[in-house]
């Protein structure tokens, strides 16, 4: 009943603040202007983060109140939407932010939850089943380094209408699944409210996009998933339930990994943009937005599905 409520509530959030958002936006000019490289072939409202992060982070006081979830969520939440909204200010205006700040920034929040011991605290042997700890600096170095790849991660698929938010829906839901199943109460109420907020936004981001999430609400998407794993499955993992969070994020995962590979392979920098993502591939191949994305939906679900099928096995 509680998982509903705050579902509903972190939805509604999302849905109504939304209009407001997009209004304001194309007063102030705050929109993310047509090039070469994006989809979209006019200006696009960018404030879509705030709403997110206010739907989110509002709704999961009301339920969970302050935990340490709750402050790794405000305080990393915050860091990457404040410079997300400045990155997409810089858009606004047809310039491109700084890349390594962003980095630099994006690994401090990703060091948050640790700050709050929320890490990967180690693993089980699936043979004898004994328990190795990390050492605390292993167990900060991978617990940062995860929720820095799938902060990026998330940002890098936002490029076509409803493809991240609607992705987030999908795994926010399997990692509710996996936190109610090895009892991580907070976890799952963390992760229903994501699904609630990524609902909320898709009806307004589904093609024709209204708005976009920028780079505040798809950073802020991609930590709180990364969050969610941490807490919900990956504490204190067996090296099969590592899979679970693995293919419950395989879509952003994957895709990330062959854009790597093949910008390694190209000889071009890691960190520039470009069309080598699946979406980008698809539509070459033919499809329009609306093909591509209900495509990529399915085998985010897929991945969900096989997720789900480990729990079940391992439970």
């Amino acid at each position: 009943m509680m998982y509903g409520l705050a579902a509903l509530i972190s939805f509604a959030i999302v849905f109504v603040t939304v209009p407001p958002l997009r209004k304001l936006a194309l007063r102030l000019g705050f929109v993310d202007r047509p090039t070469t490289r994006k989809i979209h072939r006019k200006p696009i409202p960018l404030m879509g983060g705030a709403a997110i992060f206010a739907g989110c982070v509002g709704t999961m006081l009301l339920f969970v109140g302050l935990t340490p979830l709750s402050w790794t969520i405000v305080i990393g939440g915050f860091v990457l939407v404040a410079v997300g909204l400045i990155d997409d200010a810089w858009k606004a205006t047809g310039r491109e932010f700084p890349v390594w700040p962003r980095v630099i920034i994006y690994l401090a929040a990703a060091s948050v939850p640790s700050i709050f011991r929320i890490q990967m605290a180690g693993i089980a042997s699936p043979i004898n089943g004994h328990f190795y700890s990390f050492e605390g600096w292993f167990s900060w170095l991978a617990t940062t380094l995860w929720v820095f790849a799938l902060i990026n991660m998330i940002n890098f698929i936002d490029g076509v209408d409803g493809l991240a938010s609607g992705v987030c829906t999908l795994s926010s839901l399997t990692l509710l699944a996996a936190a109610l199943m090895t009892g991580r109460p907070d976890a799952a109420m963390l992760a229903v409210i994501a699904a609630g907020v990524s609902i909320g936004f898709l009806i307004h981001n589904f093609y024709p996009a209204r708005i976009f999430m920028g780079d505040a609400g798809a950073t802020f998407l991609g930590y709180t998933l990364a969050v969610i794993a941490v807490d919900g499955t990956l504490k204190r993992a067996t090296f099969i339930s590592m899979l679970v969070p693995l293919l419950a994020l395989g879509l952003p995962i994957l895709d990330t990994s062959f854009v790597m590979l093949r910008r390694l392979i190209s000889g071009k920098g890691l960190h520039h943009a470009d069309k080598l993502h699946t979406h980008h591939t698809l539509m070459k191949w033919g499809l329009n937005q609306v093909q591509t994305v209900s495509f990529l939906y399915l085998i985010s679900a897929l991945f969900a599905l096989m997720s789900i099928i480990l729990l079940l096995a391992i439970g």
